[in-house]
């Protein structure tokens, strides 16, 4: 019987590699689904969308080991969401790369175990957040938070529904609108590509209309079993209060089922640093930056 890891021989060995395309999707999505350490940048999604953003490329191994390939200004590292290989194949790797990228908790002891060093990459540390603190907010800790809300229901007529193909157009509109205010393209060519391909990617979100007009959307993915995780959060940005609504709709609706939403990380920015850490994070999951000898700095 074929399985995932199986049909390795599909992926080109190292030296050489692939760029990642939607052929791919079956071969790579289950392999991400059975991560067990809830990592944002480990799916096939998350990988697909932002290989443009961070030069992903996927290889394998002589032992058949998949692992994505990348690059970051100009630096090259490498990820191995799928298993330790070797240690001929990690020297192999390491003498190619700057470093590896991404590694979690599990594999981080397990590096140093084998002589390597490990350097926590706080600003790449997604945020965990409990699903019904945020469909509640309950509490002094979320008071100005909810009070946002109320001021934003008691003064705009807002409606809610699922992000599908017969109101995705509206989403663009969002996302051009969004785009109007920054000075950068930010994740704009991702979050349009995401909302192309939502049902082949298996993303789910919602839409929110201001006053009969398209103002926000959300979008994401099971990231764990107890984790959704939120991909792209885009607004026209005219209305206060409806971000902090649309997080508190999209918790409530989500099912039970769902402990943690996983807001991914706030790459070093202040502003996105502060936002995050007022919707009162309960947890973090850590991501280390492995490299031989002493750790990788970009300096």
């Amino acid at each position: 019987m074929d399985t995932p890891q199986n049909n390795a021989a599909q992926i080109s060995a190292y030296p050489s590699s692939d760029e990642i395309t939607l052929d791919h999707r079956p071969l790579l999505h289950p392999l991400f689904k059975a991560h067990p350490h809830g990592i944002s940048e480990f799916t096939f999604a998350n990988i697909r969308l932002f290989r443009k953003a961070h030069n992903y490329r996927v290889s394998r191994l002589e032992d058949g080991t998949i692992f994505i390939i990348g690059s970051d200004a100009n630096v090259r590292f490498f990820m191995l969401p799928f298993g330790i290989p070797a240690k001929a194949s990690l020297e192999k790797l390491f003498a190619d790369f700057a470093y590896m990228k991404a590694a979690s908790e599990t594999d981080a002891h397990q590096m140093t175990a084998l002589g390597y060093a490990a350097t926590e990459d706080t600003d790449n540390f997604d945020y965990l957040y409990l699903r019904k603190e945020q469909a509640d907010l309950s509490g002094r800790r979320f008071h100005k938070k909810k009070n946002l809300v109320n001021l934003f229901l008691s003064t705009y007529k807002c409606e809610a529904l699922p992000l599908i193909d017969t109101n995705v157009r509206d989403a663009f509109e969002i996302l051009d609108g969004w785009l109007a205010r920054h000075d950068g393209r930010g994740d704009y060519d991702a979050a349009k590509e995401a909302l192309v391909a939502m049902e082949t990617l298996a993303l789910c979100g919602g839409i929110f209309h201001v006053n009969g007009k398209g103002a926000a959307f959300i979008l994401g993915e099971e990231l764990t079993a107890d984790t959704f995780v939120i991909h792209f959060e885009k607004s026209t940005g005219e209305y206060p209060g409806l971000l902090q609504h649309l997080n508190r709709s999209f918790a409530q609706i989500l099912p039970p089922k769902y402990v943690y939403i996983n807001r991914e990380q706030d790459l070093g920015d202040e502003g996105l640093r502060r936002s995050k850490q007022s919707y009162r994070p309960v947890g973090y999951v850590k991501k280390y930056k492995i490299s031989p000898i002493k750790p990788y700095s970009a300096a």
